[in-house]
């Protein structure tokens, strides 16, 4: 029986309230989000890591009981695609849960999945949207520690799915829910607004295509809803620092 290893890739959170920092000054000492020669982006991650722990990010963390949910929902998805795996083939299957910013981090994942030692690597970002600061950042950190450790088993990268008909449907079909539901609640209409992180605007100018496909499955999901002439807005959320971001 051949065995396959499925490693989910996303952002990571802190797990406690003395994570807070760490986790910012992993995230923002990435040169994929701020571009700098490392001195001065070391520099500019801890200070901007101390200033957020202390205020916004702080804040926000303690609304969510001073950490990230995004672990355990992650590692939801992990067991149910898992079980769903293993129901469909004869092959055997394990789900990885693999944190770019924070634990489960790339370098303890490589091991277990080396411990494994499947016959084959899916690597799948949860990104549906390509970006070189998410979906490019952790493949770049799989690939350079997978060969420190001797991982060469063959491995398929999942770039990503902006526009794929289960992504777009079951959003669709969430929504579409929810406004109903908001319909009968107020006799209003209501105004749909889609958010997702923002990124700088220099790093869109250079080619990233994160803009174009948020805009892109925002626009095929309002579609698929089958809402008549509906008000909508697609919305970029956060920024740091005096760059100009998406707005």
């Amino acid at each position: 029986m051949t065995k396959t290893a499925v490693v989910l890739f996303n952002l990571g959170g802190p797990d406690s309230k003395a994570a807070i920092r760490p986790f910012l000054l992993n995230f923002f000492t990435d040169p994929n989000i701020i571009r700098l020669p490392y001195p001065l982006r070391w520099i500019i991650a801890n200070l901007i890591a101390w200033r957020r722990s202390k205020k916004e990010a702080g804040a926000s963390y303690g609304e969510l009981g001073d950490k990230s949910p995004l672990l355990a929902n992650t590692q939801e998805q992990a067991m149910m695609l898992e079980l769903l795996l293993n129901k469909s083939t004869d092959a055997e299957f394990k789900t990885f849960v693999c944190m770019r910013y924070w634990h489960p981090m790339t370098d303890e994942v490589v091991r277990d999945v080396k411990k494994y030692n499947p016959d084959n690597i899916v690597l799948l970002p949860l990104y549906p949207q390509y970006s070189t600061t998410t979906t490019r950042s952790s493949y770049q950190v799989w690939k350079a520690l997978a060969k420190k450790e001797g991982l060469g088993t063959s491995s398929k990268f999942v770039c990503c799915y902006p526009l794929d008909n289960g992504y777009i449907n079951a959003n669709a079909a969430q929504l579409r829910e929810v406004y109903q539901k908001a319909e009968l609640e107020t006799g209003m209409t209501p105004r749909i607004l889609m958010s997702a992180h923002g990124l700088p605007e220099d790093i869109v100018k250079v080619g990233d295509p994160y803009e174009w496909q948020c805009r892109q499955s925002a626009e095929n999901i309002i579609a698929q809803t089958g809402i008549e002439n509906p008000d909508w807005v697609l919305c970029f959320q956060s920024r740091v620092g005096p760059k100009k971001w998406l707005s």
